[in-house]
C-alpha cells in the first residue's frame, strides 16, 4: 500500500489498517519514499500532488501486476486484514463512479480536515519489517531488506 506519508487522514488509515492486519500480510510505503518514488516512475504515475492510494498485490511481482487505486485500493486492502475492519470490502459492490467521487471529495479536502501526517512515525511504531524500503532508505535504518 502506498500512502501519502504527509496527510493525517492517511497517516490514520494506515495505523488502522496495521493494527487489523494481524497476520502481518500487508506491506506499507509512504508515497514520498523511494520504493515508492521508483514504482511510481516506472509506471508513468505522478511523483507528487497525490490523489490518492495505491495498492500493490504483489509486490514482489510489481512489474507485470496492475496497482488498484481509491476505493478499488481500500477494498483490498481492508479484504487482506482480519476482524471487523474486512466488512469494509462490502464498498467494491456499490458502483466504482459513485464510491470514486467519494473518494475525490474527501481527499480534496484531507490536508484541511486533518493535520499533517508523519508517515516515518509509523515506521518506528510498526517496525521496517512491515514497510517496503529502497535499497538506501534500508541501509540508512541499518536494514539488510
Amino acid at each position: 500500500m502506498l500512502f501519502d506519508g504527509e496527510c493525517g487522514l492517511c497517516v490514520r488509515c494506515v495505523r488502522l489498517l496495521a493494527n487489523a492486519d494481524r497476520q502481518r500480510r500487508l506491506r506499507y510505503a509512504p508515497l514520498l519514499g523511494g520504493a515508492a518514488q521508483e514504482f511510481l516512475r516506472d509506471r508513468g504515475l505522478p511523483t507528487e500532488d497525490f490523489e490518492s492510494i495505491i495498492f500493490v498485490p504483489d509486490w514482489s511481482r510489481r512489474v507485470v501486476v496492475s496497482p488498484l487505486v481509491r476505493t478499488d485500493a481500500l477494498c483490498a486492502a481492508v479484504a487482506v486484514t482480519s476482524g471487523w475492519l474486512a466488512m469494509g470490502q462490502w464498498l467494491r459492490f456499490l458502483p466504482r463512479k459513485g464510491r470514486d467521487a467519494a473518494y475525490r471529495c474527501v481527499a480534496r479536502g484531507r490536508r484541511r480536515l486533518f493535520r499533517r501526517g508523519d508517515g516515518g512515525g509509523l515506521l518506528n511504531e510498526f517496525g521496517a519489517e512491515r514497510f517496503v524500503l529502497s535499497p538506501m532508505e534500508a541501509a540508512k535504518r541499518g536494514e539488510t531488506k
